[in-house]
């Protein structure tokens, strides 16, 4: 028999956008409840951001070891066990994993169901044998990876983000299918616990980024040890007699056969619906498949909302977090809250890292925005001397009234100092303020300031100052 609940609120998807609307709104007095068909807390704590740089985290530590004579000791590192870097990782995500668990949102007041959910009305939604009816839904159910069509990939052994985790054993060649984000994080992490690896990409590597930034995070690869094949498309994969995979590239000499014993499709993801029967709640999708939404993250059924992943916007955690608050506003207080798309940061976490907020120089170019580029070097940051780590570099690009319209950052713990820019960008501050910012020494964060400074240098430190100041200290 189906039991049949009413509540004010039913998420679809417990990742991060759903787990975070279900949390809120609970916590505020709504009744919720909440659908997953797989595991709680989603791609992001399974299979994607933690596990991901608990990864890299073990690769950092294996390359600090390795270069440990740059700061004058003398250390060596065992061959890699397999196993006990697997550990390390199912460990980082089990410490999480009660965060995300049914019991703690059932002690929230959650009503949690594990399994399919689909639509079986404008406001009604059926999976696990229950029925729910609901004045508002959510549809949070994220995205999987994106297998592109190469002849043959299909009947190969491959790996994604889903199953690389899982590994029993140390990859002896990696190939990596993608260079986006992903693939360049884990073809370092692989790399730098002793994997050969390649990785081939059909553009250029990390192609939505800054040219300038990619550079670095290309010769960072480069140094330890992944082939890069950029301008390569794969045209056929096949398994070799050995049992690994081959794959068959088209590049600007020719084509090539690049076998490896593992391959990792890292070409993206896709957002599917799968299953869910929107038309039977009124809910519209476009050529592509994507919902059809408004800015305040509602469907053409004005009851349900979409957050993260599904939303079809910037694939991040903290873009899915965004959304929750502003699905909360509309449904709870009836505020007309709207999804801003600016000033999302971004980061990919190689070494060194690369981070980005607001639009490229490309884009600006694009938009016909004028702009100046400020910039300062890592290897004139104390802080970064003092570690060794002196790669990389800020830029801010800024407009002529001095507003900062966008920044980047690449180097070691870039990921942290871009908060500030994100900040300086949401509140349309110019540079004056980060300039006259007191930073902690030695930091990172003052290359920020420093980069920030120099839009001063030419009218400081010009002629025109020092006849003023030579004409003063006349009179002093």
């Amino acid at each position: 028999m189906t039991e049949t609940i009413d509540v004010d609120l039913c998420v679809i998807g417990a990742g991060a956008g759903g787990l975070s609307v279900a949390a809120g709104a609970s916590q505020m007095g709504a009744s919720v409840a909440l659908f997953e068909r797989g595991v709680m807390g989603g791609d992001c704590l399974n299979v994607g951001c933690v596990p991901s740089k608990a990864l890299l985290a073990a690769a950092h530590a294996a390359h600090t070891v390795r270069g440990a004579a740059r700061f004058g000791l003398d250390m060596s590192l065992s061959p890699v066990d397999w196993h006990r870097v697997r550990d390390h990782v199912r460990g980082v995500v089990a410490a999480i994993a009660p965060v995300d668990s049914v019991e703690r949102y059932e002690g929230f007041g959650v009503r949690v169901i594990r399994a399919h959910a689909r639509f079986t009305g404008p406001r009604e939604v059926e999976g696990g044998g229950v029925t729910v009816r609901a004045r508002f839904m959510v549809i949070a159910t994220g995205s999987t990876p994106f297998l592109p069509p190469v002849p043959g990939l299909a009947e190969v052994p491959y790996l994604t983000n889903e199953s690389i985790f899982e590994l029993d054993a140390t990859p002896e060649h990696l190939l990596v299918l993608g260079g986006g984000a992903i693939g360049c994080e884990l073809a370092q992490a692989h790399a730098r616990l002793g994997c050969r690896v390649t990785l081939v990409e059909a553009a250029g590597l990390l192609g939505a980024e800054d040219p300038e930034a990619a550079d670095a995070v290309r010769l960072s690869l480069a140094r330890d040890g992944v082939r890069v094949f950029e301008g390569v498309s794969a045209r056929a994969a096949a398994r070799t007699d050995d049992g690994g995979v081959a794959l068959t590239v088209d590049g600007p000499d020719g084509g090539a056969e690049i076998a490896g014993s593992h391959l990792l499709v890292a070409a993206g993801r896709r957002v599917a619906f799968d299953g869910m029967e929107l038309a039977r709640a009124g809910i519209d999708v476009d050529d592509r498949g994507r919902l059809v939404l408004d800015a305040r993250l509602r469907t053409s059924n004005r009851r349900v909302f979409a957050v993260g992943d599904a939303a079809g916007g910037p694939q991040f955690t903290h873009v899915a977090g965004a959304h929750a608050g502003v699905v909360i506003r509309n449904a709870l207080f009836r505020l007309p809250a709207k999804a801003g798309q600016g000033g999302v940061p971004r980061v990919t976490y190689t070494a060194p890292e690369l981070a980005q907020v607001g639009p490229t120089e490309a884009e600006l170019t694009a938009a016909g925005t004028r702009y100046g580029v400020l910039r300062w070097p890592y290897a004139e940051n104390d802080r970064a001397q003092a570690e060794r780590s002196v790669d990389g570099f800020a830029k801010l690009l800024v407009a002529p009234n001095g507003r900062i319209l966008s920044a980047t950052v690449v180097g070691e713990a870039a990921g942290e100092t871009i908060s500030v820019m994100a900040l300086a960008i949401a509140r349309r501050l110019k540079v004056s303020a980060l300039a006259g910012l007191v930073v902690p020494y030695p930091t990172r964060t003052e290359v920020l300031k420093r980069a920030a400074s120099s839009w001063y240098v030419p009218r400081l430190f010009g002629d025109r100052t020092r006849a003023v100041v030579r004409f003063l200290m006349r009179f002093a």
